[in-house]
């Protein structure tokens, strides 16, 4: 059976173990959006402004032992976040952000909210991926688990372009490192 890229995100949470996400709408991240409506077993916390979206990601982390998560937009969106992941890098919290990109179609064309949020958060991340294959959605978020968590813990970030959360693949959840994401 084939599900949306956005049901393989909220798939790929819940075998995380993630019950909690913080996180602000915005138009590249709808499409998740529509699909956490039909998962009740994720909570999604509406915050004021992306940066408490990451802030209180950090905090969950702290208070429960558990990776944060945070969700937001395209473009400001995303750069609204970079407060926050900084400060989980700067004090070792796990911390997965997921972010909406433009259309794989408008990428690299200044789209209306299109940023290269890997470039921009390359330095307060651990790692960093840009998905531009839908078969690589849910590899991508099982190794920014890993990774999260590794070592020292921190930070990772997953920028995801809108077209990839609509497209449609069967969802195979890995259970060994496959992911071939851009970093």
């Amino acid at each position: 059976m084939k599900i949306s890229g956005a049901e393989i995100i909220c798939e790929s949470l819940l075998r995380e173990g993630v019950n909690v996400i913080f996180g602000h709408p915005g138009g590249a991240i709808l499409p998740l959006y529509d699909a956490l409506y039909g998962y009740d077993q994720i909570r999604h916390i509406l915050v004021r402004h992306e940066q408490c979206a990451a802030h209180a990601a950090d905090g969950y982390a702290r208070a429960s032992g558990k990776v944060g998560v945070c969700i937001a937009t395209s473009g400001p969106g995303a750069t609204n976040l970079v407060t926050g992941i900084m400060s989980a890098k700067a004090d070792s919290v796990p911390l997965v952000a997921i972010t909406g990109q433009v259309a794989r179609s408008g990428m690299g064309t200044e789209a209306f909210q299109e940023c290269d949020t890997i470039a921009i958060t390359a330095s307060c991340t651990k790692r960093n991926y840009l998905v531009m294959d839908i078969d690589d959605l849910a590899p991508t978020i099982f190794e920014a688990f890993r990774v999260a968590q590794e070592g020292r813990p921190g930070p990772t970030l997953i920028d995801i372009p809108k077209d990839i959360q609509q497209e449609l693949t069967e969802f195979i959840y890995p259970t060994t490192h496959t992911s071939s994401a851009t970093l």
